[in-house]
């Protein structure tokens, strides 16, 4: 199976200006591509040749899954993002509060989880088999799957995700980046 760089939902330009047309060019254009590429590389004439990406984050280790998973995550976060502002829908929202005391407090939590991790990663809402609410920030291409966790909202933190648009300002890119998340989408993903 060869596999191909999914589809933006919207413009390169739609998602400015929290998110740049230059920075989706080369974070979507390039560094997702680069991923999908050198997966499909990889992947050709071994056991995961036919798997799905999923499949392969949770079966492969070091390179192959680094490769896989960055596809998988890339793709996630990308589809999870709107160039229109969408409400919290209130399935979500009592999730939240449940879990965190407030949506507010349960974005001071994100945010600060995703500002001070060291290095390059991602930071994640999850939901554990029980229903549980869990933020759980990762480094390099680590993937929540791998732990029995459903992601339901990822926010990438790799210096490629921002740099263009806010230098070394990480959390001004989280706060910005958090008005163009698509919460409809991360509340159908609860279970």
């Amino acid at each position: 199976m060869v596999h191909k760089l999914p589809e933006l939902p919207y413009g390169f330009d739609a998602l400015a200006p929290v998110i740049s047309a230059e920075t989706i060019e080369y974070h979507y254009g390039k560094h997702f591509q680069t991923y999908i590429d050198n997966l499909n590389r990889m992947i050709e004439g071994s056991p995961y040749e036919d798997m799905g990406i999923d499949e392969i984050v949770m079966k492969a280790g070091g390179s192959i899954f680094n490769n896989a998973a960055q596809a998988w995550n890339h793709d996630f976060y990308f589809q999870t993002l709107s160039p229109v502002p969408v409400e919290m829908p209130e399935n979500l929202e009592t999730a939240l509060t449940g879990a965190f005391g407030s949506v507010s407090d349960f974005k001071t939590a994100f945010i600060k989880s995703a500002a001070t991790l060291f290095g390059s990663g991602w930071a994640w809402l999850c939901q554990d088999k029980e229903g549980h609410l869990v933020i759980l920030p990762t480094q390099n291409a680590d993937n929540p799957m791998t732990q029995g966790l459903k992601p339901l909202l990822t926010v990438d933190v790799w210096e490629h995700a921002y740099y263009i648009d806010y230098r070394n300002r990480r959390a001004a890119y989280l706060e910005a980046v958090w008005n163009i998340i698509d919460w409809h989408k991360v509340a159908q993903r609860l279970i």
